[in-house]
């Protein structure tokens, strides 16, 4: 008897193909678990972790792009080393021997004076090395009354408030002082701490063309129809060595009943006869409503600013100025130099005048040699040379050979129009000075700067 193989029902193939899918499948989906398994960090901490460390390779990918472009556009900012004290004559780092400082804001060379030295140390050995608090707290001390004091007197105003900085003075005085009814108007290039300060205010805000007197009258005209008018000016502008034309300023803000304010920080203590600033240099200090300065040039080098004006200006800011109530008070040691530095300028003149024979050799034998020089009869002195690039080889060309300077270039000045900024100190001799533009002279024919 023969046996015949049955078809195999439809129904069971049917199954038993569901049956190998399902497994396929299962097999699958396991591989892709363990898969994702071994991908992903084992507990939440690590994921996290991981989270984390991913959003910091974003981060320093976008800032090495940024870096990288700052080095190619050849404005790198970088920091040399000094290894002395500051002065005429300094040490660098890498450098053998004396060096030439050409390029520090100490005017009047108080900073190593050793009258103003020795007033910081007794201050520190009084009253401490700082104060751990804010003013309206437990940070005001007798020399700080004293020296806001002084500083009222030497500049011929009602009162005066310190702060860290005359940068914190800037940032503290538009938003405590003007409302969305006032207006403020600000020359184009001013200071970036007179800038960012007018940003936090809610005052409508003006800039006018640079020294453009034109200009600011029509801007005056349009800001009519707002409560208070601030006229906000340089008194020097630092990068150009140029002095703000205070009485045409003055002459409109009295026509269209404005104040005028005034930043002193490269004029404080050695412009006008007795060093008050661009205000005593051009004759109107009763016109000038508020002057805001600095400690950490002239007077004594070390920091802090200030607001000299009205009394009742000086307690409002007191009260709503952020900078000053959120900031700890000035170091007494600070407040003791740069008190004595100020009783160094009313005692007598002599410091800040020798300053005015100094900056006119300097400009005069530079202009001889054939460099550009900006600006008028001020310290500041920019030797203008247009190319970022060109400003720092130069600069550190100056540096081989015993000069130090610096370059500025994009975004400390427009494009197009870097420079080296040599700054005069009245404790710089003669030769000193002769020396500086026979280096400049060597270093502008090497690099094509002069003819």
């Amino acid at each position: 008897m023969r046996y015949r193989s049955r078809p195999v029902p439809a129904r069971f193939f049917c199954c038993f193909c569901e049956l190998l899918c399902s497994l396929l499948l299962s097999l699958w989906a396991g591989a892709m678990w363990c898969h994702r398994l071994l991908s992903y960090p084992l507990c939440q901490g690590q994921s996290s972790s991981y989270r984390a460390r991913t959003a910091l390779a974003q981060l320093s990918h976008v800032l090495e792009a940024e870096l990288e472009s700052i080095r190619g556009a050849g404005t790198w900012k970088s920091e040399r080393v000094i290894t002395s004290k500051q002065g005429p004559h300094i040490q660098v780092e890498g450098n053998r021997g004396g060096i030439l400082n050409f390029c520090a804001n100490n005017y009047l060379g108080l900073s190593s004076h050793p009258e103003v030295i020795c007033s910081g140390l007794e201050a520190l050995e009084k009253f401490g090395a700082g104060l751990s608090s804010v003013r309206f707290i437990c940070g005001t001390q007798t020399i700080h009354k004293n020296l806001e004091e002084k500083i009222s007197r030497f500049h011929q105003r009602d009162d005066t408030i310190l702060y860290a900085s005359c940068f914190d003075a800037n940032a503290g005085i538009f938003e405590a002082l003007l409302t969305p009814e006032d207006a403020v108007l600000s020359d184009e290039l001013n200071h970036a701490s007179i800038i960012d300060g007018i940003r936090l205010c809610k005052a409508n805000k003006y800039r006018y063309k640079h020294m453009d007197m034109q200009d600011l009258e029509a801007k005056l005209q349009d800001a009519q129809k707002h409560r208070l008018r601030l006229v906000a000016t340089d008194g020097v502008f630092s990068m150009d060595g140029d002095i703000a034309p205070l009485k045409e300023i003055c002459s409109l803000a009295q026509k269209y009943q404005a104040l005028v304010f005034i930043d002193e920080c490269h004029a404080t203590g050695f412009l006008g006869p007795n060093g008050r600033g661009t205000d005593e240099l051009l004759g109107v200090m009763d016109q000038v409503a508020i002057v805001n300065s600095t400690l950490g040039k002239a007077l004594g080098g070390a920091a802090g600013g200030y607001t000299t004006g009205p009394k009742a200006l000086i307690d409002l800011l007191r009260q709503r100025s952020r900078p000053y109530l959120f900031s700890n008070s000035l170091p007494p040691a600070v407040v003791g130099c740069a008190s004595k530095a100020l009783d160094l300028l009313m005692e007598s003149n002599t410091i800040a005048q020798s300053m005015v024979a100094k900056t006119r050799r300097f400009r005069s034998k530079m202009a001889a040699a054939g460099f550009s020089i900006s600006g008028s009869d001020h310290p500041i002195c920019p030797v203008m040379l247009g190319e970022a690039r060109l400003a720092s080889v130069m600069a550190d060309d100056m540096l081989e050979k015993g000069i130090y300077v610096i370059g500025f270039s994009y975004p400390v000045v427009p494009k197009g129009k870097a420079r080296i900024r040599v700054q005069i100190s009245a404790v710089h001799s003669e030769d000193d000075i002769d020396r500086c533009v026979e280096a400049f002279t060597e270093v502008g024919r090497k690099h094509g700067a002069l003819p």
